[in-house]
């Protein structure tokens, strides 16, 4: 069984790589169960832990196994960890094991990248990230996969991680700046993404301006919101997959306002991918991507960096 570390991982997923990949996937499909969610309690700490497999016709099959603690800010430490190992299909037999933060980490934000490229204006230029984390960080060079985006607002609850990735983003050639006041920053950009774990709204559909476009790719539980409910109501809402409706506390906020319903939720990203649906088909839309993962993104990561080996 093949070994890959994080350096080894991230150097074959690049964005240009792996978008393109994830849209092959979605449009040819696979075979991807429902995760097993299972709580954790110990010593204080709360926690969850997911199980997600998924298998494809190329003869590949994956498991993921990804803990979510939120306290670890606290302590300094990313608030999630996962591992990745990919089988044969065919025969069970174990091919590699894969780090799964990085996994994790960049096909979240590519597959908000994906989302974008269907739902944000062609002349997006402007985005708004909250968010600095391991994913958070990932979404400018993501976004600039599909869009030619020229400046970076950024938010986060720690100062000084927001700063670090400003000069991250400077030192590439990209304009950023740290805000504070995120109404002012929501009502000025042209993609709002948020990458957070947090269990209150951080962004409200009163902000929204006509032709933005909102993507929502942090939370990922019903305990968990980045959004309020007005965010969703009479805008035009897709979703990664057809989970997200019965995992996402921002979606399972706005059904229970009775003026959302889940007939409202225009497409998914398979359906997007096999062009099914146009995604954006008016300048002046509002948009809203909210995204809960799928092990089908894992496998095709995980895929390329086990083919590029051989």
């Amino acid at each position: 069984m093949q070994h890959f570390d994080a350096q080894q991982t991230r150097a074959q997923l690049s964005f240009e790589t792996l978008v393109p990949a994830l849209r092959r996937a979605f449009a040819e499909g696979g075979t991807v169960p429902l995760r097993h969610n299972h709580p954790i309690e110990c010593q204080g700490a709360h926690g969850i832990s997911l199980i997600m497999p998924a298998w494809s016709e190329q003869g590949y099959y994956g498991l993921k196994t990804v803990n979510i603690f939120p306290g670890n800010g606290q302590r300094n430490l990313p608030g999630l960890h996962s591992t990745y190992i990919l089988y044969d299909a065919t025969t069970g037999v174990p091919l590699a094991l894969i780090d799964g933060d990085e996994i994790t980490s960049r096909r979240t934000a590519a597959a908000a990248a994906l989302g974008a490229d269907y739902l944000a204006r062609p002349d997006a230029r402007r985005l708004l990230l909250l968010g600095a984390g391991r994913v958070g960080s990932l979404v400018p060079r993501a976004m600039r996969a599909v869009r030619k985006i020229e400046h970076v607002d950024i938010w986060n609850p720690n100062p000084e991680r927001a700063q670090a990735l400003i000069e991250q983003l400077q030192a590439e050639g990209m304009s950023a700046t740290r805000i504070d006041d995120l109404e002012q920053a929501a009502r000025q950009a042209d993609i709002i993404s948020c990458a957070t774990l947090s269990e209150a709204p951080l962004i409200h559909g009163k902000w929204l301006q006509p032709g933005v476009h909102l993507d929502l790719i942090g939370s990922f539980t019903p305990k968990m919101k980045e959004s309020d409910p007005d965010c969703f109501i009479g805008n035009k809402v897709f979703v990664d997959t057809d989970e997200a409706p019965t995992k996402a506390g921002d979606l399972l906020d706005a059904l229970a306002t009775g003026r959302f319903h889940q007939s409202d939720i225009c497409a998914n990203l398979e359906t997007l991918c096999r062009q099914q649906h146009p995604g954006r088909t008016q300048a002046s839309d509002i948009t809203v991507f909210k995204a809960v993962g799928s092990a089908l993104e894992d496998l095709t990561a995980a895929t390329l960096v086990y083919q590029s080996s051989r």
